[in-house]
């Protein structure tokens, strides 16, 4: 996956609290194993009218959020069923970062292995933060995730916390086997050669 380092994009306002993975991508798109061409299917309920063409009241069909990078949204993100397919969607779209109060736990483990930076920050700086993301084009965020920064277009800072292990691996670009190769790749290949100099039948 893609290393993770620092992020300046446009940030779409999504203020619904208990986003569920349902409504970042529904049931139907979960056909394929594939991460990619999910993008279209990302909130495609709200996305989309019964017709099929778009709504202008989305906030990523307006002509100031369609290259989003950032999502700031409400309590309880990615709340639901445990569906890989979410991170897959967001990052198809090409959504890197969400930030909210709170997340589910799969939906939050799940971004750091599909490298998306998921950012719990407080009411008080999630408003903000809102703030910065309702001004259209100029709602431009930049998350630094070495020094565990968010500035804004004003040059407001909001810090935030992650666990080391988890930002190490969207520093490297590794998910959990990228990290169990790069740590124990030798351990392994002196074990699988072992075993077949032991157990050459097999």
């Amino acid at each position: 996956m893609d290393k993770f380092t620092t992020l300046t994009g446009v940030a779409a306002p999504l203020e619904i609290v208990n986003v569920d993975t349902d409504m970042i991508i529904p049931k139907q798109y979960l056909k394929t194993i594939k991460r990619t061409g999910l993008g279209t299917g990302l909130f495609s309920e709200m996305r989309y009218k019964e017709d099929g063409s778009e709504n202008p009241d989305f906030v990523l069909n307006q002509p100031a959020y369609r290259k989003a990078q950032i999502i700031v949204a409400g309590d309880n993100f990615g709340c639901g069923s445990s569906r890989e397919h979410a991170p897959w969607a967001l990052l198809d779209f090409g959504i890197r970062c969400v930030i909210s109060t709170s997340f589910a736990d799969i939906f939050y483990n799940n971004c750091f292995n599909n490298g998306i930076l998921p950012v719990a920050v407080s009411q008080e700086d999630l408003y903000k933060l809102f703030d910065d993301a309702k001004r259209g084009a100029n709602a431009t965020l930049t998350i630094d995730l070495e020094a565990q920064e968010i500035r804004g277009p004003d040059g407001g800072v909001v810090r935030f916390d992650i666990d080391p292990q988890r930002k190490a691996k969207l520093l490297s670009g590794l998910d959990d086997i990228g990290v169990t190769t790069k740590e124990k790749g030798p351990a392994i290949d002196t074990y699988e050669r072992q075993a077949a100099e032991r157990r050459p039948w097999l």
